[in-house]
């Protein structure tokens, strides 16, 4: 789960009913990825569809959302607030996992 503009870290989909955290980031702390996976899994539990967070070319840790075109459950303007809330809630851990990428790859920020 990787193209040229992103790196993925994890991502959740309540499609397929699993969590994917990308194996480069396997030696994080287990709590992480603990925090991160249940973040994910509740996120599409409430809001449907897939959740995606990535880091740029910059290193900055985003979050994205996908939907399959039939799926009348989404909701759009949930996911929407939902995503602010985890930031908000998750400000500290991001800007840590931020840092973290940056280190790993290099990347002066």
């Amino acid at each position: 789960m990787e193209d040229n503009n992103r790196i993925v870290l994890c991502s959740a989909s309540k499609y397929a009913k699993k969590f994917y955290l990308n194996p480069m980031f396997g030696n994080l702390p287990q709590k992480i990825k603990d925090e991160l996976q249940i973040a994910c899994v509740i996120f599409t539990e409430e809001i449907g569809g897939v959740i995606i967070l990535y880091y740029d070319e910059e290193g900055n840790l985003l979050i994205e959302t996908e939907y399959e075109e039939n799926d009348f459950l989404y909701d759009e303007i949930g996911s929407g607030l939902k995503i602010n809330q985890l930031r908000n809630e998750k400000r500290e851990l991001f800007e840590q996992l931020e840092e973290y990428f940056k280190l790993f790859f290099g990347i002066e920020g």
